[in-house]
C-alpha cells in the first residue's frame, strides 16, 4: 500500500502523444527527475514482532486515516510518496506477537480490515472504530523516518 503525495512528472501525457520530439525530451526530464532524492515518510519495524501499521495525515484540509502495513522485523516501509507538504502526522501500531500498541491522544477512524478513511468526527456512528494515534512532528523536513522500537 502506498499513498503518492505529489506526482512530480514533469511533463503531461497530451505533449508527449501530440508531438513526437516532446518524447525524447519528456523522457529525459523523467530520468533525471526520479534520479532526484526522493521525499518519503518512513516507518521502519525495529522490534522483533510483526507490526500492523495505520497512519492518518491531511490532505486538502480534510484528515485520512489508513491501514494497515504489515511490517516484518528489522523492515521499514515508505507509507507516504513524495514531498511532505504537511509537517503533522499520525501513526497507530499494534504489535501482533507481543501485544500492546503505539497508540496517543489524537483519535482517527479505522477498522479491522484494510481502510481508507476521510474525516474524524463520529467514528462509531459511521461503522467504525475510534482509535488513539500518536503524533509525529517532521519540523518541516520533507523526507523522514519513524522507528517503531521495543517498549524499555
Amino acid at each position: 500500500m502506498l499513498i503518492q503525495i505529489e506526482e512530480r512528472l514533469p511533463c503531461s501525457r497530451r505533449l508527449v502523444t501530440r508531438y513526437g520530439k516532446a518524447l525524447a525530451i519528456c523522457g529525459l526530464l523523467i530520468a533525471a527527475s526520479s534520479m532526484e532524492a526522493s521525499a518519503d515518510l518512513r516507518v521502519c519495524n525495529k522490534t522483533s514482532s510483526m507490526i500492523g501499521l495505520s497512519i492518518g495525515y491531511e490532505l486538502k484540509g480534510d484528515w485520512i486515516s489508513e491501514g494497515w502495513w504489515n511490517l516484518e522485523t528489522g523492515v521499514c516501509e515508505t507509507v507516504l510518496l513524495g514531498q511532505l507538504l504537511e509537517t503533522r502526522f499520525l501513526i497507530h501500531a499494534i504489535d501482533y506477537d507481543k501485544g500492546g500498541q503505539w497508540n496517543g491522544d489524537n483519535f482517527m477512524c479505522t477498522q479491522d480490515l484494510e481502510f481508507k478513511i476521510k474525516g474524524t468526527q463520529e467514528c462509531v456512528a459511521r461503522g467504525f472504530e475510534r482509535t488513539g494515534f500518536f503524533e509525529i512532528d517532521t519540523a518541516g523536513k520533507q523526507d523522514y523516518t519513524v522507528q517503531l522500537t521495543e517498549k524499555e
